[in-house]
């Protein structure tokens, strides 16, 4: 037999809560939120006005940075005028509650935050613009509900956070005057601010007074802008990319199947004719002489022809932001063809395909294994120019963050993308980098695999003992015998360098007529990419294991982006020797080129702090300079070093981060005493330059000042002593009066006090200031 329970009595329960009726309910909340104050509005025209502009400035500044490293926003050319209309209206509104509008608003705010988690999905990587789009989208709907300065307040953070999305976005200097116009508008902005907390409200600009004259707030702004790049001189740059995020462009699909042989160089020009895609396969046999392409690249190919002539025309192809410089790497080539090279294993089942999982951007490339220590090191390049479907990074790369599902990998470590490489994409590299030591270098063996040996010491029969004895007579010349094939490679260089030149007149080649060999005797000399060229084949004919690659130099770094910016004439070839069990390790024997490329031993962390001493020392003669460089060197290499022990002891655990606290307290507390011992002697000193009356009155200000009986400067030094009399006792009273007296007949009346008097009256202070301590 089953119960079920009775139903509620409904007439219990209004017996129990007679008030609770929904009508009655409804009625009291009514009542109390209209009996709750309204809020006090902000009639402060200028704040409002100088708020809008920070808000402005920083919606323009996002959209401008956005250009740098992906496509435009765009947003600026509606947020702007619909923010500006928003804030008359709100304005306007400031006393009135705007409940319908408030409604609309946050309907409207859920409609944005849809649009944010759609975009969201589609730059995942990377979301930076989709939360500096949601950001703007939330103010353009808060500006119509701006009455109290609260709100106002909420404004200012927005844009000072758009500005500093901007400055994560931003890769060139044209930053630079939104960054100075924000702060220029900043400076007013916290003046009104400031004032209207204390009632000070100016409701339009005739109120300001002098608080807002353009030559204080210009005084103000000079001041605060020197001290500003002081500090960003100083500032040191450390490694980024502390977080695992890392910039991506929105995924790009595929068209069609991805053939990872395919090199597409639309600047590969023979016998003045263009080519477009002229290493499909690697079947190009391109010979005979011709004009090189003023825009791209002639070596980014599969066989390269090194018998053209011309010159490329400079322009940016790429911004690189890396935590070391080095030498953006693109392909290399196995196979010398006497006026050219080739990448020999280059068909469609020779040449590795990669995929990556659909949720995420990252691809794991394999790695060789080396005895060396090495480095991680992450580069995101950004590409400002069109650029084949190689993709630069630095060696040797494990890592590989890109925005298609499919990339390429060649026997020589050369990445492909389906795709040609367009402006604005964005990708980054994880690189494990050796560091390249000498000395254990120098105790590779010489004797390499057979594998490496048979690809790598590749030579056309016709020039393979000619070269070799050259070279070997070169050799021959060195003050020392040369054992190890790493000083082998180092001296070949180094006199490559030193004893041939750049000939930017070069005549084209002979049709059977090496280029190695015209190199070494009939010109003495070649174009750039000649003289790896013919390093690279030197070094093979005395059995050490070489190859050509082909890449970009580290370009420019800009110490105020910290971006590296990299131009289509900073390509050029270099050699790759091998070294077992160690790996390959580049030579550059290219006059003017430092001859190992940069390497991960050099920081770029007082990069601004260099590049600001690299101009001032342009205009001091040399042998002051040279000084000034060892100062400046001996002081870097003690915060360098002092730098580095403070972040190994940091990454020791728990034991290291205690160690680093003790090291930082003791050197916060010799700081404070030097600061302290500096500032008494400069006392010190500033009381010696003074007269003896005035000189006690000073100090008497000083002892009063520690006590909390600060002199104002609207004060005269009788009305001061009045008031110190009223908290001071009779004795120490008294000794203010007569110090304050004698002050006041020295300095108006040219009367000359009893400065033996005086002094026994600052001592009475003094011994009072001393007890009091001790209390």
């Amino acid at each position: 037999m089953s119960t079920r329970s009775a139903p509620p009595n409904r007439d219990s329960a209004k017996a129990r809560f007679p008030h609770v009726s929904k009508s009655d309910f409804l009625k009291q909340v009514r009542q109390r939120i209209d009996r709750q104050p309204p809020p006090e509005p902000e009639d402060s025209i200028p704040l409002r006005v100088c708020v809008q502009a920070l808000v402005t400035v920083g919606i323009i500044a996002t959209d401008f940075a956005a250009i740098d490293s992906a496509d435009a926003l765009r947003i600026s050319f509606w947020a702007v005028p619909v923010s500006a209309v928003g804030a008359i209206w709100s304005w306007r509104q400031r006393r009135k509650r705007n409940i319908p509008v408030k409604f609309c608003i946050a309907l409207a705010m859920l409609v944005a935050l849809g649009l944010f988690f759609t975009r969201l999905w589609g730059e995942r990587n990377d979301t930076r613009l989709a939360l500096a789009t949601l950001l703007i989208h939330l103010q353009v709907f808060h500006s119509f509900d701006l009455p109290r300065r609260k709100d106002l307040g909420y404004s200012v953070v927005i844009g000072l956070i758009l500005l500093g999305v901007a400055a994560t976005l931003s890769q060139t200097l044209t930053f630079t005057p939104l960054l100075l116009l924000f702060f220029a508008f900043a400076l007013p902005v916290l003046v009104l601010d400031y004032r209207s907390r204390l009632g000070l409200t100016s409701q339009t600009f005739r109120h300001l007074g002098s608080d807002l004259s353009l030559k204080r707030l210009g005084q103000v702004f000079g001041v605060a802008l020197g001290l500003g790049l002081v500090v960003f001189l100083l500032l040191p740059r450390l490694p980024s990319y502390q977080l695992r995020s890392f910039p991506v462009s929105a995924p790009i699909q595929l068209q069609q199947q991805f053939n990872p042989s395919t090199i597409l160089n639309q600047g590969y020009v023979q016998a003045g004719r263009t080519r477009s895609g002229a290493g499909v396969g690697g079947n190009t046999s391109d010979q005979g002489p011709g004009e090189l392409n003023q825009e791209f690249y002639y070596g980014f190919n599969s066989t390269i022809n090194q018998n053209l002539r011309g010159t490329l025309k400079p322009r940016v192809v790429m911004r690189v932001r890396s935590q070391a410089p080095g030498f953006w790497r693109v392909l290399a080539f196995d196979r010398y063809t006497g006026q050219g090279w080739q990448i020999s294993r280059n068909d469609e089942t020779q040449v590795q395909k990669y995929e990556r999982p659909e949720w995420s951007f990252r691809f794991n490339l394999p790695w060789l294994v080396t005895l060396n220590r090495t480095r991680e090191v992450i580069q995101t390049y950004t590409v400002v120019s069109d650029l084949p479907n190689l993709i630069p990074v630095l060696y040797e790369p494990k890592e590989l963050y890109f925005p298609t599902n499919q990339v390429g990998m060649d026997f020589e470590g050369g990445l492909r993308s389906p795709v040609p490489l367009s402006e604005g994409l964005t990708y980054t590299v994880v690189s494990e980098v050796p560091y390249r030591n000498r000395t254990v270098l120098q105790q590779a063996r010489s004797q390499p695999p057979t594998a490496i040996r048979e690809t790598y010491l590749q030579l056309p029969e016709t020039i393979a003992d000619p070269i070799r004895q050259i070279t070997e007579s070169i050799l021959a010349r060195s003050p020392k015998p040369l054992t190890a094939p790493y000083e082998t490679a180092l001296y070949l260089a180094q006199y490559l360098k030193q004893n041939f030149k750049i000939q930017p007149d070069l005549p084209f080649f002979q049709t059977n007529e090496d280029l190695a060999t015209a190199f070494l005797t009939t010109y003495r000399g070649g174009y750039p990419d000649h003289f790896a060229t013919t390093l690279t084949v030197m070094l093979r004919s005395i059995g050490i294991p070489a190859r050509l690659v082909m890449g970009f130099g580290s370009g420019k770094f800009n110490p105020f982006t910290g971006f590296y910016v990299v131009q289509n004439t900073d390509a050029h070839a270099m050699t790759e020797v091998y070294f077992h069990k160690h790996g390959w390790f580049a030579f550059d024997p290219i006059p003017g080129h430092e001859l190992l490329p940069p390497s991960i031993e050099e920081t770029s962390t007082f990069g601004a702090l260099q590049q600001f001493w690299k101009w001032v020392a342009g205009w001091l003669p040399s042998p002051l300079t040279g000084w000034l460089n060892q100062i400046f060197g001996r002081i870097a290499a003690g915060l360098g070093w002092l730098f580095g022990q403070m972040v190994a002891l940091f990454s020791q655990g728990w034991l290291g981060l205690l160690q680093g606290a003790v090291w930082l307290t003791g050197l916060g507390f010799l700081g404070w005493l030097g600061w302290s011992g500096w500032h008494h002697w400069r006392y010190r000193r500033w009381l010696a330059k003074l007269p003896p009356v005035e000189a006690i009155y000073q100090q008497m200000l000083v002892g009063l000042a520690e006590q909390g009986l600060r002199k104002p400067t609207t004060q005269t030094p009788l009305e001061h002593a009045a008031q110190c009399r009223q908290s001071q006792p009779m004795e120490q009273a008294t000794a203010i009066e007569a110090i304050s007296q004698a002050y006041v007949h020295w300095r108006y009346g040219q009367t000359m006090p009893n400065l033996d008097q005086l002094k026994q009256w600052l001592k009475v202070l003094q011994r009072s200031k001393r007890g009091k301590k001790r209390r």
